[in-house]
């Protein structure tokens, strides 16, 4: 009995991926630029158009303009990814501020450290004149 559909061995090695892998989107900085533009220029009720269309959300161009008026914008044509420079800034600029944090909190701990170790300093001074004058006895007045 033959059938018209091929046979299993030969289909090839294995099954076929029917979904492969997606591949991260880049865009170059004049594309950028230009989307930027058409989005600003957008009328109110227009500008989520511009972003459907291309398919973007708003957080890349918040992310664009950002990145366009927090540096300076190069205008290379080379494709730039998506938010893995801005997003290393902001996480050493991040780790900056928690590590400044940080050592506010130390030096304001080290402070109240030295002020504690003045007063006992004083503290023990005091108790150290007090032992000495009760050792002596008291001058007689008769």
């Amino acid at each position: 009995m033959s059938s018209s559909s091929p046979s299993p061995e030969q289909d090839g090695p294995g099954p076929v991926d029917p979904a492969p892998r997606p591949v991260r989107r880049t865009f170059t900085a004049e594309y950028k630029a230009a989307i930027v533009g058409e989005y600003e220029a957008a009328p109110h009720g227009e500008k989520s158009a511009v972003l459907r269309r291309e398919g973007l959300f708003h957080s890349h161009i918040q992310e664009w303009t950002g990145g366009r008026t927090g540096r300076a914008s190069t205008t290379s044509a080379a494709p730039v990814s998506s938010g893995t420079t801005s997003s290393r800034l902001s996480r050493a600029e991040r780790e900056t501020e928690r590590l400044r944090a940080e050592n506010a909190r130390l030096n304001a701990k080290l402070a109240q450290t030295n002020a504690a170790l003045a007063i006992m300093g004083k503290a023990h001074e005091l108790l150290a004149s007090l032992a000495e004058s009760s050792d002596t006895p008291p001058p007689s007045t008769r």
